[in-house]
Order: structure tokens, then C-alpha cells, then sequence
């Protein structure tokens, strides 16, 4: 099957126009749209209602377009949001369709697996139980894009959920512990938690070292290629990975690097370089805030006004827009056991 990705412009997160105009006019199939990855223009927190408001919109527009029911295309259709269009980033979708493929494109070129776990327990989030859920929703999807080596896995693209009142009150009434009682501040350990289940599920992390006190304890376990978001929005953990595999199909390839830091665009290109160095047609990438920025002091960790993760996003998305003269790409914030300490991840998929 053929992978081809669209990045569709949204002037609210329930605006489903270009995503219309793509279908009105041919440009796609309906039927044919098997994911979609995008940022809408909440605050990314805990209680980020655009995420679901978003899902909503586009799962209510596909099912119109193919007669079909709302609850249907969410089951088919996999759809991850992340919330903050901070700097200046521009809420879109990057609309994944999967059509027949007609010839093949010489070497490796892009594929696409998608897999879901079961729902996950209020207790399961940020423990174990759902990492080890996750490596095999992770190898499922490696399966299900026809990769059989790690290598080339580029993105693991995740999304996961958060612990919310409604789930802490629900592990309350079962006497169900909780690896919080805060959902913002579960946030990070269920980023982490599905980070380590991807390097896991990759054989990046060894069964061993999968135990609860190395979370957010030992960062030197990580996934090079993972990058998790988590919301109240979903009950289970959705998997969206991409590799590049030979007799894909596609005319897209996708390469990966990590950041040094928000300014790093070296790392940009490097990674643009790695996909191909072709025409880009979209940009995945997390935002790591640090106290210090070549060199000197910045106040991220410190604004009691502005959240870090906000001026991480804002940061990186001025260079690559920068860098790459793109502003409709994917930040989202928190690199636990997604990178090396202090890095953050990247990936490009080009034309070829």
C-alpha cells in the first residue's frame, strides 16, 4: 500500500474545511484515510478539551463522507492530537492515507502500522503493566507496516492516557492506587512509561531494566525514535508507526535525528539529510526545555506565568520554521525516555 501524507491548515480545532476541500475535490479518498497526527491550538494540559473537540470534528466529517458512523471511524481511522500551537506554530492535521500501490519507488520508501491496546486501568497509567501493553501494541504495529528490523523504524508517533477526576474517582471506588492524584502530574510519567514501552517493544531496553523506580529515574533508557503525548481524550494507548521499507510504494521517505537543544538546526538538517533531503512534506518533533542555552540562562524552568514545555514549543518552533520555511508542524513537550538527556527528537518525511 501506498503511504502518502496530507497536511491540512485549520483555523480552529473544529474546523474540518481543508480536510473537505481535499475530499470535494478528489485530491483523496475518504475511505482511504487510515490516521491522522495533529496540533490544535489548546494549552496541552490535563484539561485540553480541543484534543477530543478536534477528534470529534474530523471522525463526524469522514463518517459523513463515507456513510458511515461516528463510532465506526474512530475504530477504524487512528487519531492523535497534541494541544499547544505556542510561537509560531500553526494548527493542522497531517491526514495519512493508505491507497493501492501502482509501481514501486526505487529503495526503501515510507510505510505506516498503526495498533491499539486494550483500554488502560486508572491504576495502569505510568506503571509497567502499561509499558509492557505498549511494546506490543508497538510490535503489532511494526507488523502491521511490514518492518521486521528496527533499524528502519524512524517515528513511533504515541498517545496515551492521562489520569483525569473521573478516572482518579473510578480508582477510588475500587481502591485502585494511583501513580498520582494529579493528572498534570501524571503527565510525564505516562510519557515516559510509553516511551520505555517503545524501546521495549524495539529492543532498544532490555526486559531487565522495565521496572518501575528506573521511570523518570534512569534516563540513559530511552527510544530514539519514540515521541509520546498523553490526554484525557483516549482510554488507551494508539500507536502510529513509520519506517521505510523496500516495495513500500510511496513517493515519501522519512528519516529521524535528535536536537541538541531548541536552537539546534544542524539537527534539522541532519535530519532532513536522512529522509532523503527531498522536498519536505512534514515535521514531527518534540521540545525540550532547559534551564541553559548556549550557554547562558534562560527562565523557562522559572516563569511562574508561562509553562516550560510553552517555551520550548515557541523556541523550536521559530527555527525550523526558520530553518525549513514551515510553520504547520507537529512540537509536542516532554522528551522522558524519548532521547538522550537534554535532547529531543525529530523526524522528516520528504518526497523522493
Amino acid at each position: 500500500m501506498t503511504v502518502t501524507p496530507h497536511v491540512v491548515p485549520m483555523n480552529a480545532p473544529d474546523d474540518v474545511s481543508g480536510l473537505k476541500a481535499l475530499i470535494c475535490s478528489g485530491t483523496l479518498a475518504p475511505a482511504e484515510i487510515v490516521a491522522v497526527i495533529g496540533k490544535t491550538e489548546g494549552n496541552g494540559g490535563a484539561n485540553d478539551f480541543t484534543r477530543a473537540l478536534a477528534t470529534r470534528a474530523l471522525a463526524d466529517l469522514i463518517a459523513d463522507a463515507t456513510d458511515s458512523t461516528r463510532a465506526e471511524i474512530l475504530e477504524r481511522v487512528l487519531m492523535i492530537w497534541s494541544g499547544g500551537c505556542e510561537g509560531v506554530l500553526s494548527p493542522h492535521a497531517t491526514v495519512f492515507t493508505h491507497t493501492p500501490a501502482t509501481e514501486a519507488a526505487p529503495g526503501k520508501t515510507l510505510v505506516l502500522g498503526l495498533a491499539r491496546t486494550r483500554a488502560i486501568l486508572p491504576e495502569e497509567i505510568g506503571t509497567i503493566a502499561q509499558a509492557r501493553l505498549t511494546a506490543e501494541a508497538v510490535r503489532k504495529a511494526m507488523a502491521n507496516a511490514g518492518l521486521s528490523a528496527a533499524e528502519d523504524v524512524h517515528y513511533v508517533q504515541i498517545k496515551g492516557p492521562l489520569l483525569t477526576p473521573g478516572r482518579i474517582a473510578d480508582a477510588d471506588a475500587r481502591g485502585a492506587p494511583l501513580v498520582s492524584r494529579d493528572g498534570n502530574l501524571s503527565k510525564p510519567l505516562a510519557r515516559g512509561i510509553l516511551a520505555l514501552g517503545v524501546a521495549q517493544g524495539l529492543g532498544e531496553v532490555a526486559e531487565a531494566d522495565l521496572v518501575q523506580e528506573n521511570v523518570l529515574a534512569d534516563m540513559g533508557l530511552f527510544s530514539r525514535v519514540a515521541s509520546t503525548s498523553v490526554g484525557g481524550e483516549v482510554d488507551c494507548v494508539e500507536v502510529a508507526l513509520m519506517g521505510n521499507a523496500e516495495g513500500g510504494g510511496s513517493r515519501f521517505r522519512i528519516g529521524h535525528g535528535m536536537l541538541a537543544s531548541v536552537v539546534d538546526a544542524d539537527g534539522i538538517r541532519a535530519a532532513h539529510d536522512d529522509a532523503g533531503g527531498g522536498a519536505i512534506a512534514a515535521i514531527f518533533a518534540k521540545a525540550e526545555p532547559a534551564a541553559r542555552v548556549l550557554g547562558l540562562r534562560t527562565t523557562m524552568m522559572s516563569d511562574a506565568d508561562v509553562h516550560a514545555e510553552r517555551h520550548a514549543r515557541a523556541a523550536l518552533s521559530a527555527v525550523i520554521a526558520a530553518t525549513t520555511g514551515r510553520t504547520a508542524v507537529f512540537i509536542s513537550g516532554g522528551t522522558e525516555h524519548q532521547c538522550p538527556e537534554g535532547a529531543a527528537p525529530i523526524a522528516i518525511i520528504c518526497e523522493v
